[in-house]
């Protein structure tokens, strides 16, 4: 059996419900592991979007993101 984990958008703070295997919800993470020349050496980030959050931030940059299609889903 596995055992669920509770962790939430950081934008919003709907919770994504995730196991070790399936997600309930589809999110992006994103994890930065800064180095030397940052202020923030040796801190790992973690962040965890919603779609509808990641939506939203992406309308916002300036140089838009590169989408393709993937043909082949496993």
């Amino acid at each position: 059996m596995t055992k669920s984990k509770q962790v939430f958008c950081n934008v919003c703070g709907i919770p994504l419900e995730i196991n070790q295997v399936v997600s309930k919800k589809d999110y992006v993470f994103i994890q930065k592991k800064w180095g030397y020349f940052s202020e923030k050496d040796g801190e790992v980030h973690t962040i965890r979007l919603c779609e509808h959050c990641y939506d939203q931030w992406v309308r916002s940059f300036k140089v838009p993101v590169t989408i393709r299609e993937q043909t082949e889903l496993l």
